[in-house]
């Protein structure tokens, strides 16, 4: 029996080869934000949701901020989006797993405070602002908002408590408590069950997801499935891309730290969706910050579509990221590799970041089905191909999705013709699609029994734009210039 439809749908049809209009980037990270650090916390939808962040204060006002990326992942995508200031952008979804009142240590913290000039600090990002009691115990119980207040400072990471008269300040030693989050009780069956969050998106807030990451969790091959599985068809209809990376320490914690060893990994652990893209190792920063390859190669495509008119058809590749090394496990011994040595993981589907041309830049233009001189769908080679298809069935939804349940006229079968052909042909003039793509309504996709009810289908062809991804000059030596040195005679 065919499969009930209702509502405008777009599809990957086989790859045909000899042998709201959807126009901006919308990626969804899921992960670990210090939530616990954002008064009212759970009050503001800032766990298990899509939460919308366009800039690094918006994320502390949302989700906090924390410079342990290792603990609050989320933390690590705010800052390759938004550290570059005017060059920053977004905006970015997020989705934190991070629930303080589960993930959370078992009992209190109790500690003895001195307030000196009515002031006292906590230099803590794990403290559940929430939670803080003052004068707990024994002695004096002050209330918050007429005996004090609490403010942070996201950028020390540091807790303060204010004497709110300044006239009857807190003087000397004074016990407090407080609960504090346990970000190592997150599990990746907990990151992997929250990707289903982000059919929320379109439910609540229309935004179309069109990039899958989870930067820190990705490597875990539970997570990575559902990623892939997530990002096909979300809410029955979008298709998303993922970017996911590869492990510096396998499941024993033996460093994953050559270029055979990472290979081995992804094949062994089936890292190899075209779906998505997979990058190895992470990359370092001048001043010791530590960064997914993923989360910069998500930032650099969105840099890279907002130059294009939100069309993807440009990738990441050697794309300049803020970086000044590769990054391997503790203890690994590894100094790192050139670009001769990354084509070696390119050509088995892995991206990675070099140094060229003076300045280090993500390098890796495929999926991770490309497999060179194996068998792969043609449409899989390149990231750019497949994110312009997804581009395509996404936009096709998105521009008639008001016209479902109409009466479908002629003239309403023509107008779709003539619109999505003026869309093809706009992409090929800006340089997106190659040739003369083509949009069709045929009888052999459209029987009697499916027209009668009301499925209909369009069939396009089309063929994104390759990357240049090598150039080869070939320079022979002739003497025939010899001949300048010889006098002609006269």
């Amino acid at each position: 029996m065919s499969e009930y439809k209702h509502g405008a749908y777009g599809v990957l049809g086989e790859s045909v080869a000899r042998a709201s209009s959807v126009a901006e980037t919308v990626p969804v990270y899921i992960g670990t934000a210090p939530v616990n650090l954002v008064r009212g916390w759970d009050q503001t939808g800032a766990v298990g949701v899509p939460v919308k962040v366009t800039g690094a204060l918006d994320a502390q006002a949302k989700i906090g901020h924390a410079q342990d990326w290792a603990a609050y992942t989320l933390c690590e995508a705010v800052a390759a989006h938004y550290d570059a200031g005017e060059d920053g952008i977004g905006p970015i979804y997020v989705i934190n797993v991070l629930d303080p009142s589960t993930h959370c240590a078992k009992a209190d913290t109790e500690a003895t405070l001195t307030f000196a000039a009515g002031k006292a600090v906590i230099d803590s990002t794990s403290i559940i602002l929430d939670t803080l009691r003052v004068g707990a115990g024994e002695g004096t119980a002050y209330a918050e908002g007429e005996d004090y207040t609490v403010s942070y400072n996201f950028a020390a990471g540091r807790a303060t408590i204010a004497s709110a008269d300044p006239d009857r300040p807190i003087q000397g030693d004074v016990p407090c408590t407080w609960r504090e989050v346990d970000p190592s009780k997150v599990t990746a069956s907990e990151v992997a069950e929250a990707v289903s969050a982000v059919a929320l998106l379109y439910q609540e807030q229309f935004a179309v997801p069109n990039i899958l990451a989870a930067p820190g969790w990705s490597d875990s091959p539970e997570v990575y499935r559902a990623l892939v599985a997530g990002a096909a068809k979300v809410n029955g209809h979008w298709d998303a891309y993922v970017m996911a990376d590869l492990p510096l320490s396998d499941a024993k914690k033996k460093p994953v730290d050559t270029i055979s060893g990472a290979i081995a990994w992804k094949d062994e652990n089936g890292y190899s969706s075209e779906r998505s893209s997979v990058f190895w190792p992470h990359a370092a920063d001048a001043t010791g910050r530590v960064f997914h390859l993923s989360t910069l190669a998500v930032a650099e495509a969105m840099r890279a579509d907002a130059a294009n008119d939100g069309v993807p058809f440009e990738g990441w590749s050697n794309r300049a990221v803020p970086v000044v090394r590769q990054r391997f496990a503790e203890g690994s011994k590894s100094r790192g590799f050139d670009q001769v040595a990354a084509n070696q993981l390119n050509e088995r589907g892995i991206s990675s970041v070099v140094g060229w041309g003076g300045e280090w830049v993500l390098w890796g233009p495929h999926t991770a089905a490309f497999r060179h001189g194996g068998s792969h769908d043609a449409r899989a080679t390149f990231a750019t191909g497949v994110r312009m298809l997804y581009h395509l069935t996404n936009g096709f939804q998105a521009r008639w999705a008001s016209a479902i349940d109409g009466p479908m006229t002629l003239a309403l079968r023509d107008r779709i013709l003539n619109a999505e052909q003026e869309q093809l042909d706009a992409l090929v003039a800006m340089g997106a699609l190659a040739g003369s793509p083509t949009i069709v309504f045929e009888s052999a996709s459209n029987p009697g029994a499916s027209v009668a009810e009301g499925d209909f289908v369009f069939d396009a062809a089309v063929t994104p734009v390759v990357p240049l991804k090598s150039a080869t000059v070939r320079v022979s030596y002739t003497d025939a210039g010899l001949s300048a040195y010889i006098e002609e005679e006269e």
